[in-house]
């Protein structure tokens, strides 16, 4: 039992590695990437076309990269806003890693890029796990998905650099307790900034552009106390539910120190689910440029 947490520490150690070498690269080229994660359905893909569609209107140089187990549907509803758009098929594996996203930055990225927007696969708890080098990580749910999101999963939740509330136009509607909401959020991750936003009615389209321009150019990023605790090497355990079991809880070595204006990727501590193990998988995702959208 002790070999598989080992294996599961060295995946997500190399990837740390492997994460703050892109991050530091592409800071150097001017390009800071943001991490979008949250479950399947949020709103997610709405709202970063919005705020693609604004970057191009105030023309800011910026990219985006969406990742799904199957489908190009999101690349293509992307690159109805003009920006560079590039689909990852993960062929199953439920979360993006750090090396996977170098690969298709080094081969496509367009020079230059201020912002580069990485859509996550569809789920809060295999991509809250493994930084990918973002300088800001983003958490979204929306108001049909209830006010106790933040304290099933705390790891995602708890590590966002900023958390955003989707389909706010709906709210009444689905009576969604904006008050337990907040108070849970703040439960997890005190201090992170929560944002409302409903990309139907266009109500805080701009505000995740703005906040990741000013982590770009050198405003600090919300530092999670959990990504603090695990950088000092906090003693933690993993809950895995009925069937597994790992022994005694362990600490994580320090984690890199980027300087004030960097923001720092993840910390350690996570949870699981099923696929949330270690995947061997054999050279990189497929990757797709959506052809250009034509008019409707």
């Amino acid at each position: 039992m002790c070999r598989v947490v080992d294996l599961q520490q060295a995946v997500l150690a190399k990837n740390q590695d492997s994460a703050t070498a892109l991050r530091e690269d592409l800071l150097a080229r001017g390009t800071a990437v943001v991490n979008l994660l949250s479950s399947p359905g949020s709103g997610k893909t709405a709202l970063l076309e919005a705020e693609l569609t604004e970057a191009r209107r105030r023309a800011i140089p910026v990219a985006a990269l969406t990742a799904d187990l199957a489908t190009e549907n999101d690349a293509r509803r992307l690159a109805r806003s003009g920006a560079p758009v590039r689909q990852v098929l993960t062929d199953g594996l439920c979360h993006l890693e750090a090396d996977m996203l170098r690969a298709h930055v080094d081969a496509w990225l367009p020079a230059p890029s201020r912002l580069l927007f990485v859509e996550n696969v569809g789920n809060l708890v295999c991509p809250a796990s493994y930084d990918l080098g973002e300088s800001l990580r983003v958490v979204l749910a929306s108001v049909t998905e209830g006010e106790d999101k933040p304290l099933k999963y705390p790891t995602a939740f708890g590590l966002a650099q900023l958390v955003i509330i989707t389909k706010q136009d709906i709210a009444e509607a689905v009576g969604f307790d904006e008050a337990a909401f907040l108070a849970n959020v703040r439960q997890v991750n005190p201090g992170v900034e929560v944002l409302h936003t409903s990309a139907r009615r266009g109500e805080g389209v701009g505000l995740l552009l703005d906040r990741a321009l000013a982590v770009r150019d050198g405003d600090p990023a919300h530092r999670p106390v959990m990504a603090r605790q695990a950088e000092h090497g906090h003693t933690h355990s993993h809950s895995h539910g009925p069937g597994h079991s790992h022994g005694p809880a362990h600490s994580h070595g320090p984690a890199h120190s980027h300087g004030p204006a960097h923001a720092h990727g993840p910390g350690h501590s996570h949870e699981h689910d099923d696929h949330a193990h270690p995947h061997d998988h054999a050279g990189h995702p497929h990757a797709h440029t959506p052809p250009s959208p034509t008019a409707s």
